[in-house]
């Protein structure tokens, strides 16, 4: 959709502009649009206390309910309160391996409908339309779906069965792009949009209340050529909204060591350079090993492509084998077997330091493939547990040193650093670091998300109200959690509205702009080159 196509009135302020549309925004996007959940009637909740409390009002939708309420006593997989009820609800006792049907029941009413805009730089799916195509999601199936459309539902309709209950990135982002189709949210999506800019914009002398002016360039296709091709054009948008909503995710920007001779041209920093260098022929069993660092999942998923074209692979990472907070140790062998496989080489194949003086070091030459001391159940791999990257050289030499300060010398065709992310907020003051726990820092999922109000998911160091942020944002790394942020954020909006009677903010009735909204979905009118004319 074409954002001169909706033809907003020169300082007209919408409801909610949703930035980023994976299926953080996708799922906000749903429920902002009249699709309301409530406790079906003829069902329960295995968890005895939550359905008594679900029942204490089984007529207000979930949305209407004190959320803080219903969490209390709850645990699970995630530290936000609200995606652990809203996960409990929508799958039932999932962490223990049942399928109980869920007790919510969804009910299409678009008089509770927010107005709301979302922006993402290419189709409904975000960053999963980027994501190579074959490998498997490490969630089950069932856990990367949307409310209202069964993902193996979908997924049966497509002639395929879902293998060992988890599906293909590529799988899901076709689910993502028909979600939006079929849930009828076209409307409000905005695609091939990048936002350059969220300013918090003052009230003025018209009466006109504070809000949030979103800037940005959207690419759309120019006149067609004469060979039947079309130029794309970047055209400026500015639009005021009352409420900004964060889901951009945080796959942006690759994390890097900042080790001496990072820069140099063998060390990449996403799991698709590997990918392409082994389209080129670049690797093979006879190729230097390639030197992967970190220990996560894609880090694991570097180390299992190498090693099925019997590449030798160094694999180095800060974190011990048996350190609890490694993803390894959290997840289930049988459901995750390849995974188990890449844990159990990096405890099986350990590099074994030698007490040394210091300044010493110690080189491991290419000739022999890398092995442990012991006999070898995975010959090729070799893990450095406890050590970090000193330097990259130009000779292709990469210096490791362990905890206690022994250092190791490896020769290498490719350098992996795969250590994570940090969202792209360019669009903010500073990145956006002063909204996060600790301040100056830079967001990161794990390590550093943004801080928000665990109920509402209002952003607590904002410049002013009415901001929010979900997803890994706020780290939420699995879309099975995400959901909840939607669900918290949705029912902030809708308690603010229900407060506000019958007039939104600015003094324009809900009721009004929303006709209006609906109108303009109906009529296309071009225009202006900036959709959004509010000076």
């Amino acid at each position: 959709m074409d954002l001169q196509d909706k033809e907003i009135p020169p300082g007209e302020i919408l409801p909610v502009v949703i930035i980023g549309n994976g299926p953080s925004g996708i799922c906000l996007s749903y429920l902002l649009s009249g699709y309301t959940p409530y406790l079906s009637p003829e069902a329960s909740h295995p968890n005895p206390l939550l359905h008594s409390k679900l029942e204490e009002q089984p007529h207000r939708s979930l949305l209407e309910q004190d959320l803080e309420y219903l969490c209390e006593g709850l645990e699970g997989r995630s530290s936000n309160p609200v995606a652990v009820l809203f996960d409990s609800l929508l799958l039932p006792d999932s962490d223990f391996g049942l399928d109980h049907t869920s007790p919510l029941e969804w009910r299409y009413e678009p008089e509770r409908a927010i107005p709301h805009l979302v922006l993402g730089k290419g189709p409904p799916g975000g960053a999963w339309h980027a994501m190579e195509g074959s490998m498997l999601t490490l969630s089950l199936a069932n856990w990367m779906e949307l409310p209202g459309l069964k993902l193996k539902d979908w997924m049966r309709d497509k002639r395929r069965n879902v293998r060992n209950d988890r599906a293909t990135p590529a799988e899901i982002a076709s689910y993502y792009q028909h979600y939006v189709s079929q849930m009828s949210l076209e409307q409000s999506f905005a695609c091939g949009t990048t936002v350059t800019s969220v300013t918090r914009q003052p009230g003025n002398q018209e009466g006109s209340p504070p809000c949030w002016r979103v800037a940005g360039v959207q690419r759309r296709e120019g006149e067609e050529l004469g060979d039947g091709s079309s130029v794309s054009e970047e055209v400026p948008f500015s639009l005021l909204a009352h409420n900004v909503v964060l889901a951009t995710g945080t796959h942006d920007i690759p994390a890097r060591l900042d080790a001496e001779g990072e820069s140099l041209p063998f060390v990449c920093h996403s799991f698709w350079e590997l990918e392409a260098a082994i389209s080129r022929g670049e690797l093979d069993e006879s190729s230097d090993p390639v030197l992967v660092v970190g220990a996560g999942l894609t880090a694991a998923d570097a180390v299992l492509a190498a090693h099925h074209l019997n590449t030798p692979v160094y694999h180095a990472f800060r974190r011990s084998v048996t350190d609890p907070g490694l993803i390894f140790n959290q997840l289930p062998k049988l459901l995750y077997p390849e995974y188990h496989k890449v844990h159990q080489m990096m405890t099986q194949q350990q590099h074994q330091t030698n007490p040394a003086p210091q300044n010493n070091a110690q080189n491991l030459h290419p000739a022999s493939s890398p092995s442990s001391s012991s006999p070898s159940s995975y010959p090729g791999y070799l893990s450095f547990p406890r050590h970090r990257v000193v330097a990259f050289r130009p000779d292709r030499k990469c210096v490791l040193e362990s905890d206690s300060g022994e250092r190791t010398v490896v020769q290498v065709s490719k350098a992996l650093v795969l250590i994570g992310a940090h969202p792209n907020l360019s669009f903010l003051d500073n990145n956006g670091c002063e909204l996060s726990i600790n301040p100056g820092e830079p967001i990161s999922c794990r390590r550093n998300p943004i801080d928000v109000d665990p109920f509402t998911n209002k952003v607590l160091a904002a410049d002013g109200p009415g901001m929010y942020a979900m997803g890994p944002l706020v780290g939420e790394n699995f879309v099975r959690f995400l959901k909840g942020g939607a669900l918290a954020i949705a029912s902030d909006l809708a308690k603010r509205q229900r407060e506000g009677g019958e007039r939104g903010e600015g003094g324009v009735t809900m009721d009004c702009l929303m006709d209006r909204w609906v109108d303009r979905q109906a009529t296309t009118q071009r225009g202006a080159d900036i959709c959004v004319l509010d000076s």
